[in-house]
């Protein structure tokens, strides 16, 4: 053993030093002068928010996607200085530089406090936005180019300007594409490891790509749903090298399976559950009740600390002959609301000359009430209170609804509803002495009845109120009342709807058991709490698929912004986005892109799909002008570049919602991917003469110098410093449509 310490221990390892420079250029670029400006800067004020709500640990809804890029942002606080226990139990570290969230975020412009570390704030986009040049650089020689094509790539990437400015804010595009370009170059390595050779299946490099393109394309859907578009891409390029690899007859039937099942749990099953995880993590830190609780069911509100969870706790679970309760309905559109009723009447006649039956209103209330409360009654007994033992209501069950502060019934008939004429009028039933009797009774059906025999329990249970007399169901109409009916929702018996549409369901929130039967007594009742300590936390998948739910079917309101911009504005570059303005100096932030490098890319795009089509009718006539193995670099390239390019980019002309520049970032960088791989093909297989070749160099050197050019004029908007004078910002509005701030003389 002593005789191996006879010669020094040697470890050699390869450095390209390229990529080093790369990554540090790319690294400087953005983050120089990162804190500045020390305010808050376009989106920032909407980000910002949301930082703040995981300072506090408070529960919010972001309808633009799930919760990673958010919690991304949120880290840049956090230090392991010290802990704090929460009330469930989870230890959350302390957060650096002092701040606790309190920091109000109502307006672009407002001057950062000092408890607010912007440096940290900004830092992980800039270092994401850095990393982005060496990427694309191993892309591109991982798709088997010249180190020529890759350096130019990213020299690329390294000066277009509107990636520069998004990098250096609190924003998220830089990091969906990191994450979307990681994923790239990992299944581009992992592909490559089984090219080389036949040792390499299964081993630990095998393994380490493949899982990384699985953890990347997770945390690309997982910053924003964008991302998912990305990562179907490359599931359709994976899916088509196995079908290759099925067909190869080298391998044994058991090395294929392997092969699939090792493709399967990296690419779909790893995702999946990456992607729960950052769920978990959200939904754990958030544990404390919020802004945007009443988008949420009952259910998943009780269970977060305070808000509703401070009334229902400790209410009974069961709902008996007798329980007092309050009713929402799920569908909680355009607002949330409760089943309600007062004492007015509906008027004699409505406006259009229809008659009414005069009965006390019943309405949607979108605000919590002592007329929201209801008595759940035995239709064979008078009692209104809870009996010893009491008796459960089941599934199936026929009941009577009191309501509880004018004690009238709630009661529908063959009378057509206010507002939708095709549905019957819901009223609390007043005896005018007049041939219109009562009809009160309803069928209690549970929607999510795990049996036919199943208990009615307060928060949990979804349940239809189907009339006896006539089959309607209870249900909210979605239509505003008019000024007699206090602008609250209309309330109709549907008899023609047999489906489970959430404006039909309804769920037990507030519920505690009658005591009092006398009325003055009982309206006291209704205003105390109970306390019969009753745990009902929701799981953490059924809480899941409801904030799921919810961030993909909530629509925010759709309004234009100054500075929004169609998809075809995009490609020529027709639009910009002022970010900040200093008034004092005229110093300013502007999304603008490098105008050479965005209608370069373009045009090499263009090229590329001539180029391609006409290679693929010239082998459909078996004329081969390249080589099978520069043909495959060549189609997946394409694949990569130019559908990485209409994923991210086509998808949005199907959206209704405001769009900005800074949405086809993603879209862009794929394009600008593809350039230099075009101009080497050009170079290496079209161009036949060596003239035409130093012709095209010669080009791509006056074009490199112009990007460079542009990229130092436009430099002061993208970094907001040095400011420009009023006549050197004119000079740089290249186009009308450019939103560039210029200060009155």
């Amino acid at each position: 053993m002593l005789g191996y310490l006879k010669h020094p221990v040697v470890v050699t390892a390869e450095v390209n030093l390229i990529l080093v420079a790369l990554a540090v250029v790319g690294l400087v670029s953005r983050l120089w002068g990162l804190t500045h400006p020390r305010a808050v800067v376009f989106d920032e004020v909407y980000y910002g928010q949301f930082i703040s709500l995981y300072m506090k640990q408070i529960f919010f809804l972001d309808d633009s996607g799930p919760p990673l890029g958010h919690m991304l942002l949120a880290l840049g606080d956090i230090k392991k200085t010290h802990s704090s226990v929460s009330r469930r139990g989870v230890t959350y570290p302390g957060y650096l530089g002092g701040f606790d969230g309190n920091f109000l975020w109502n307006r672009i412009g407002a001057e950062y406090s000092s408890n607010v570390p912007v440096c940290f704030l900004r830092l992980l986009p800039a270092v994401a936005g850095g990393l982005c040049v060496p990427l694309v650089y191993q892309i591109v020689l991982e798709l088997r180019f010249s180190h020529s094509a890759a350096l130019g790539a990213a020299v690329l990437i390294l000066f277009e300007n509107s990636l520069i400015t998004q990098s250096r804010l609190m924003l998220l595009e830089s990091i969906l594409i990191f994450f979307s370009l990681l994923a790239v170059l990992s299944y581009l390595k992992f592909h490559n490891t089984q090219k080389t050779s036949s040792r390499s299946s299964f081993s630990v490099a095998y393994w380490f790509w493949l899982m990384l393109t699985g953890l990347a394309s997770a945390c690309a859907v997982g910053v924003k749903y964008m991302g998912l578009f990305t990562y179907l891409l490359l599931l359709a390029i994976a899916g088509v090298h196995t079908w290759h690899l099925i067909g190869n007859k080298a391998l044994s039937n058991t090395a294929v399976l392997c092969h699939v099942l090792a493709r399967g749990l990296a690419l779909l099953v790893t995702p999946v559950l990456i992607y729960l995880g950052f769920f978990y993590i959200h939904l754990a830190l958030l544990y404390r009740s919020g802004p945007h609780d009443q988008i949420m069911s009952s259910a998943f509100q009780a269970s977060l600390e305070g808000g509703l969870a401070r009334i229902t706790q400790g209410q009974p679970l069961e709902v008996v002959y007798g329980s007092q309760i309050t009713m929402r309905n799920v569908l909680s559109q355009p607002v949330p609301c409760w089943l309600h009723s007062h004492k007015n009447t509906y008027p004699v006649r409505y406006e259009d000359g229809r008659g009414s039956s005069h009965q006390q209103q019943v309405t949607c209330y979108p605000f919590k009430d002592v007329n929201n409360w209801w008595i759940v009654k035995n239709p064979g007994l008078p009692k209104l209170v809870v009996s010893n033992p009491p008796h459960p209501v089941h599934h199936g069950d026929i009941v009577q609804l009191v309501h509880g502060i004018t004690a009238r019934f709630l009661n529908t008939h063959d009378v057509a509803a206010p507002l939708t004429p095709y549905a019957q009028e819901v009223s609390c039933y007043i005896d005018y002495n007049v041939s219109m009797p009562s009809q009160n009774l309803w069928r209690l059906e549970i929607v999510n009845r795990e049996s036919d025999i199943e208990v009615w329990k307060t928060i949990v249970s979804e349940v239809k109120l189907v009339h006896v007399n006539t089959s309607a169901v209870l249900k909210v109409s979605g239509a505003s009342l008019p000024d007699w009916g206090y602008r609250q929702m209309e309330i109709v018996g549907d008899k023609q709807s047999t489906s489970s549409h959430p404006s039909l369901i309804w769920t037990v929130e507030e519920h505690r058991y009658g005591k009092s039967q006398e009325q003055k007594e009982r309206e006291l009742e209704l205003q105390s709490p109970t306390q019969v300590d009753i745990s009902r936390n929701l799981s953490f998948l059924a809480r899941f698929l409801e904030l799921q739910w919810k961030m993909l079917t909530l629509k925010s309101e759709h309004t234009e912004h100054k500075y929004s911009s169609s998809p075809v504005d995009w490609i020529t570059m027709d639009s910009s986005i002022a970010y900040w303005l200093q008034p004092s100096s005229g110093a300013q932030i502007q999304l603008l892109g490098n105008v050479v490098i965005w209608y370069a890319a373009s045009t090499g795009m263009l090229l590329y799909v001539v180029l391609f089509l006409w290679y693929l009718l010239r082998r459909r006539r078996m004329i081969y002008d390249i080589p099978e193995g520069c043909w495959r670099s060549w189609a997946l390239a394409g694949a990569l570049g130019l559908g990485g390019w209409a994923v991210n980019y086509l998808p949005f002309f199907l959206m209704e919602k405001t769009l900005f520049l800074y949405h086809y970032l993603p879209a862009l960088t794929f394009q600008i991917l593809l350039l230099p791989i075009v101009l080497q093909h050009l170079h290496d297989y079209v161009l036949r003469t060596e003239a035409l070749k130093q012709i095209l160099s010669a080009l791509v050197v006056a074009g490199l110098s112009s990007v460079f050019l542009v990229y130092r004029t436009l430099s002061p908007l993208s970094y907001g410093q040095p400011a420009l004078s009023a006549a050197e910002l004119q000079e740089l509005r290249w186009r009308d449509s450019w939103d560039i701030l210029v200060r009155k003389q």
